[in-house]
């Protein structure tokens, strides 16, 4: 399984760098899908491979596409990013105790997955239709970045789709714009969550063999991602990030059922 969970880890940062959607929106429910791991288990190693694809992304479009990068804007995001990634946490191991069975945990996150997928798909397909807004308040933009880092952080898949969903909308963004600056938010939430995690020993039990593999591919494909996107037009990305919407709302309809089945 180890090629697998490489392979899945590649493919998901490769397609997080070009559209900025982080990688664990797809990594999350195809390892779910798998039944090899706990769902504690998938959340943080998604969480850790989102974190390695975003930190190597936001550095390349730093360094070689400066002003991408919209600071005034997303640093109070990136803040209430931070904020929310730690309420998040809290609520995903409150939960985890909740439930008896982590199988039913893992169909609350795919049902929350299924929903804001599906809405994202609705605004994106509707997107030139929606007279879009100009936030300036940082206040009002940490209030969002908190929402945005709960929910991420509780489904431990980086908040990709979500966020490029609220650049769009709330401050006006292109879609290669967008990109760049959710992957920055991402950043800060999964460093957050991953540095909460560490804190409170609430590591679950992985495969560090695993783990390694994930994070390379992390690397790997954010390198590979940030590089293919700079070659291909908005349209295309609007086009690929639509199709994988598709797609992994019928892998999270498939998880949820097995779950409840389970």
């Amino acid at each position: 399984m180890y090629l697998v969970y490489f392979l899945v880890s590649l493919l998901a940062s490769v397609i997080g760098g070009i559209c900025g959607i982080g990688g664990g929106v797809i990594i999350k429910p195809v390892l779910d899908a798998t039944g090899t791991m706990s769902v504690a288990s998938v959340s943080f190693l998604s969480g850790c491979t989102v974190l390695s694809m975003s930190l190597i992304s936001v550095f390349r479009n730093q360094k070689s596409n400066k002003g991408i990068v919209d600071l005034k804007s997303c640093t109070p995001l990136a803040i209430g990013a931070v904020i929310g990634g730690l309420f998040g946490k809290v609520i995903f191991d409150f939960l985890l105790q909740l439930f008896e069975n982590q199988n039913h945990l893992g169909a609350v996150q795919a049902a929350l997955l299924i929903l804001v997928t599906f809405g994202t798909l609705l605004y994106s397909l509707n997107a030139k239709k929606i007279k879009t807004k100009k936030i300036e308040s940082a206040a009002i933009s940490i209030i969002i970045g908190f929402g945005l880092g709960t929910i991420s952080s509780f489904l431990g898949i980086g908040g990709g789709p979500i966020n490029l969903t609220v650049l769009f909308f709330f401050f006006s963004m292109t879609t290669k714009k967008a990109a760049a600056n959710s992957l920055y938010i991402i950043m800060f939430s999964q460093l957050s969550s991953f540095i909460q995690s560490v804190l409170k020993g609430n590591i679950p039990e992985i495969s560090f063999i695993v783990l390694g593999l994930m994070v390379f591919a992390g690397v790997v494909g954010g390198m590979i991602g940030g590089h293919v996107n700079k070659k291909i037009s908005d349209n295309v990305v609007d086009k690929l990030f639509i199709g994988l919407m598709v797609v992994i709302i019928g892998i999270n309809i498939f998880n949820m059922v097995k779950f409840l089945v389970i």
